[in-house]
Order: structure tokens, then C-alpha cells, then sequence
């Protein structure tokens, strides 16, 4: 698969893939527009929208219904010695209300933890970033 990113201005840098433009901009306080998510935060929601699909397949395959299911993604950083903070926890909760079957609770997580996205934050690709002159 191929992603072309481009620039259409200010601080917008968009990924254009298979007709589709997922755009992204910097918040005001960093020169940007503040028009749609920054790069990172793109990033971040992928995890918990990731998880939300395999929630919302998962019920959608047993007829039940969604209404009052929500998924709440939470981070918790760590300070280095140096002072610099990093990211250091996601959790994700699964929010069902209280007429959601228990029997199906652990299903939840296990079906949740298929996300494609954590797995590969579990299993890093490598990364090669070149220049290439075309004409």
C-alpha cells in the first residue's frame, strides 16, 4: 500500500490513500490552524477507534445492540531523570452498560486486544526514511 503525504498549506500535512485524504493540522499554539487532529493525536486515536471496531464487530455478529457502549482510551506518561515525560501506558476501557451480558465481558478484552494498531506498536516495524530525486 502506498500513502502519498502532501502539504496543502500552513501547518496541514494530509495522507492521500485509495481515494481518501485523512487530514491533519497543528493545534493554534503551535502555528498551525487547529482545523484537524495533529499527526500524534491522529496517531493516539487509532488505538481506541482500532479496539472499537473489533467491539462494535463483535456485538454487531451477536445482535447486540451498541446504545451505551463506548470505549474511554486513558494515557499515563513517566518522567526520565532528565525531566523529559514519554508515554509510558494506554488502557483502554470497554464502558457497557449494566444490562450488557456478563458472559461476554472477557470476550470484550480478548477481542479488543486483536487491534491490528496495538499489535503492531507490540511488534515494530523497522523504518527506513530515504531521498528520492524524481523528475
Amino acid at each position: 500500500m502506498d500513502i502519498r503525504i502532501t502539504f496543502p498549506g500552513g501547518k496541514k500535512v494530509n495522507a492521500e490513500m485509495n481515494g481518501m485524504v485523512i487530514a491533519t493540522d497543528q493545534p493554534k499554539t503551535q502555528g498551525g490552524d487547529g482545523t484537524a487532529p495533529a499527526p500524534y493525536a491522529l496517531f493516539l486515536a487509532s488505538i481506541g477507534t482500532c479496539a472499537g471496531i473489533y467491539v462494535l464487530s463483535f456485538c454487531q455478529e451477536r445482535g447486540i445492540p451498541t446504545d451505551g457502549i463506548s470505549l474511554a482510551q486513558r494515557l499515563e506518561y513517566v518522567a526520565s531523570p532528565e525531566g523529559k515525560t514519554s508515554l509510558d501506558k494506554i488502557i483502554i476501557e470497554i464502558r457497557v452498560p449494566a444490562a450488557f451480558p456478563e458472559k461476554y465481558h472477557n470476550a470484550l478484552i480478548k477481542v479488543a486486544e486483536q487491534c491490528a494498531v496495538k499489535k503492531t506498536i507490540m511488534n515494530p516495524p523497522k523504518f527506513e526514511v530515504k531521498t528520492v530525486v524524481h523528475q
